[in-house]
């Protein structure tokens, strides 16, 4: 059967321009303990051997397709930008089974953890979407599932940490630190590293040491290959912009991978938090961060004056990581994609006018996107067409919305 996933056979889908340990730029590498060295080693033996196996790629595609419900449509909004004769379209993989993009990532990589033999698999989530995901692809294929999520987090998620459990998973609760993914990153990876033979970490996104950023890449790519071809059958051209909310940034450089060599303005929306500034309280990364070492990766993030990851704040919990992908970092020092900040106030505002507009309701990591998008719609010429990665749905964060506008006082009148 021929492969019908875009990373199949082509090695520059699959991994960066990159010396052996995965250099994108200046950026990437594995900087790891040496205990670490050989079974990344292994991963991406494995990773690519698996690539170029016809029945791998067979079953991958048959399960995006049958299982994760792909190809997930483009759709064109009515309202929103049209008072800037603008036109905005989305991508919608909030209509992926589980409710967002981590579905292609987590489908791939527990297919990867079965070929490797691995019985177990555990996952770092913040949001709850890649923990949700992680569980319903073990469940589906068998493996032992555990979901490492800070405490922080979980409150603010708990639809999702109800999922992940009903789903079979075994979600432990992170308290140290900040109680938030990053904490919930370093003990995924500890308990990798505590027995490596039997359990898989299937990283949500493409941040961490190499093969990580190029294997999740890979297995995102099949959004913006997707919405590169929907786009054209659609309109005939190539859109003026593609816009992404960017966390680790998994969404922003699956739907960027399409149009990397076309003459596409790329924008990656970071999250501006309640602060602007390098000292603010936000995760822009790469807008107000600089370039150190995290999770084993060279890459921007966020640092204090000494150097050390400082503590990162967004309202959308899968955005709130003091770190970046380090291909970002490379399209960022390049000029290729231009990362802005949008804040927890823009993403709320945005979130409420997408659902009463459009009747489409985002999570709030999303918003972050589309917000950028209606921004770039406004200084954009007459004519413009966007397209924005709408990355997830907003189920997940209705009490946080609640919580955080005056929906709180309306829900109070209905209730009494």
């Amino acid at each position: 059967m021929a492969s019908q996933h875009p990373a199949a056979g082509n090695a520059a889908t699959v991994a960066p321009n990159q010396r052996s340990t995965g250099h994108y730029g200046d950026y990437g590498g594995q900087f790891v303990p040496e205990i670490m060295v050989q079974p990344l080693q292994d991963l991406e033996d494995a990773h690519a051997a698996a690539m170029r196996s016809s029945d791998f790629v067979a079953e991958l595609d048959r399960l995006l397709r049958d299982f994760a419900g792909r190809p997930t449509p483009v759709t064109q909004l009515r309202r929103l930008g049209a008072e800037h004769d603008v036109t905005l379209w989305l991508k919608r993989e909030d209509l992926a089974h589980t409710g967002a993009h981590k579905i292609n990532n987590c489908i791939g990589q527990g297919l990867l953890a079965r070929r490797l033999g691995r019985r177990r698999v555990v996952a770092e989530t913040g949001a709850g979407q890649h923990g949700v995901a992680t569980a319903a692809v073990a469940a589906h294929l068998g493996l032992e599932c555990t979901v490492y999520m800070g405490s922080v987090d979980a409150r603010r998620q708990a639809p999702n940490l109800a999922r992940m459990r009903l789903l079979g998973a075994d979600v432990r609760l992170v308290d140290a630190g900040t109680g938030t993914l990053k904490d919930a990153t370093n003990e995924c990876m500890g308990d990798w590293l505590a027995d490596p033979q039997n359990t898989h970490p299937l990283v949500g996104s493409v941040v961490g040491p190499h093969p990580f950023p190029s294997i999740v890449r890979g297995f995102q790519s099949v959004i913006g290959t997707e919405a590169r071809e929907q786009f054209l059958e659609h309109t005939g051209r190539l859109p003026s912009a593609v816009v992404a909310c960017v966390g680790g940034g998994s969404n922003a450089i699956g739907i960027f991978s399409a149009f990397l060599d076309d003459p596409v303005h790329l924008v990656g929306a970071e999250p501006g938090g309640d602060g602007q500034g390098p000292k603010g309280q936000h995760a822009a990364a790469i807008v107000w961060g600089e370039p150190g070492i995290v999770h084993g990766a060279r890459t921007y993030m966020l640092q204090d004056d000494d150097g050390q990851l400082r503590d990162s704040h967004s309202i959308a919990p899968g955005l709130n990581y003091p770190g970046v992908g380090p291909e970002h970092s490379q399209l960022v020092d390049s000029g290729r994609v231009e990362y802005v900040s949008v804040t927890d106030a823009e993403a709320l505002e945005t979130f409420r006018l997408l659902s009463e507009s459009e009747g489409i309701l985002p999570a709030l990591e999303s918003s972050h996107a589309v917000a950028a998008g209606l921004r770039l719609a406004r200084d954009s010429r007459p004519g413009s067409q966007i397209l924005i990665n709408l990355s997830g749905r907003g189920d997940k964060d209705l009490e946080t919305v609640i919580a955080a506008t005056d929906l709180a006082q309306e829900a109070g009148h209905v209730a009494a």
